[in-house]
């Protein structure tokens, strides 16, 4: 597709244009996008499914891929293969339908697979790194590598993923037997946990910012006034400091500014600088 609006393919709701959206529907095809933009020297943005994103009002030049159509999900005993634009909670689903536990924690997670190893998503006390057995990425020349999740350095909330430009297309996850009840119990109880905290009711990129040593971001904000704080139609969130919403048909500029508003705050009444779990791409307008 040309000239397709981003803000249909994020979380948030924001972002400009992308001048080429491709939606690959097999490994091959992510390997010849990649080979395509080197050739031709196009620029080229993995956008994942938009969760953890903040696109510009500018939008993105070249080709950005969106790879939601790799979406398969298969089990074989205690193993679980899903491919990257397959959510992380439609696996820990499929974890619970065949009795395996350690994917209780990612129920909640809004993002997708191969998002969720980018970043090495977690939540209530578990990680991807502790479940993930092995990868499938294509590199920056279009080579398709099998990968141990021991070779993706995963640490918290981070990956050398974004650094080698790995293009994730498969994980395969390794739990364990479990009692289905027991299972389905704890997930209905994080799921209960999120909604009853987490302002949903409105477009949002998640949580915004990484947990501080011996602090929590949303307590800091919080302790900072900045509750409800607006700029333009973002607002950091009555219900969860550590949000951020578009709650009323707000520009990435006035995201993004609302961010770095929270940021020189408490920055500026308890001398801890939050740094972003989101990331920010795109062009500002011309």
């Amino acid at each position: 597709m040309v000239d397709e609006q981003l803000r249909n393919h994020t979380y948030t709701r924001l972002g400009g244009k992308a001048d080429f959206f491709v939606t690959p529907e097999t490994y091959e095809q992510v390997q010849q996008i990649v080979k395509l933009s080197n050739e031709k020297d196009i620029p080229f943005t993995l956008l994942g499914n938009g969760s953890n994103l903040i696109v510009k009002d500018g939008g993105i030049r070249g080709i950005v891929m969106n790879l939601n159509r790799l979406a398969s999900i298969q089990t074989n005993e205690t193993t679980i293969v899903a491919q990257s634009g397959s959510r992380i909670i439609d696996v820990s689903r499929e974890a619970l339908g065949k009795k395996l536990t350690g994917l209780e924690f990612a129920c909640g997670i809004p993002g997708s697979v191969g998002g969720a190893l980018f970043m090495n998503a977690g939540a209530y006390g578990g990680e991807i790194k502790d479940v993930l057995e092995s990868t499938k990425v294509v590199d920056r020349n279009g080579d398709l590598l099998s990968l141990s999740a021991d070779e993706l350095d995963l640490e918290y909330r981070s990956s050398n993923i974004p650094d080698r430009g790995y293009i994730v297309v498969e994980a395969t996850f390794s739990l364990k037997e479990g009692n289905y009840d027991e299972i389905k119990a704890m997930m209905d109880d994080l799921t209960f946990k999120r909604e009853s905290k987490q302002p949903l009711e409105y477009p949002s990129c998640g949580s915004v910012f990484k947990r501080p040593p011996g602090y929590f971001a949303g307590k800091l904000i919080q302790d900072s006034g900045l509750q409800g704080t607006q700029i333009g139609g973002a607002q950091v969130s009555l219900k969860h400091a550590g949000f951020i919403v578009n709650k009323d048909g707000a520009s990435a500029k006035e995201y993004i500014g609302l961010i770095h508003h929270v940021q020189n705050t408490v920055k500026e009444k308890f001398g801890v600088s939050l740094e972003r779990e989101v990331k920010i791409i795109g062009e500002d307008p011309k």
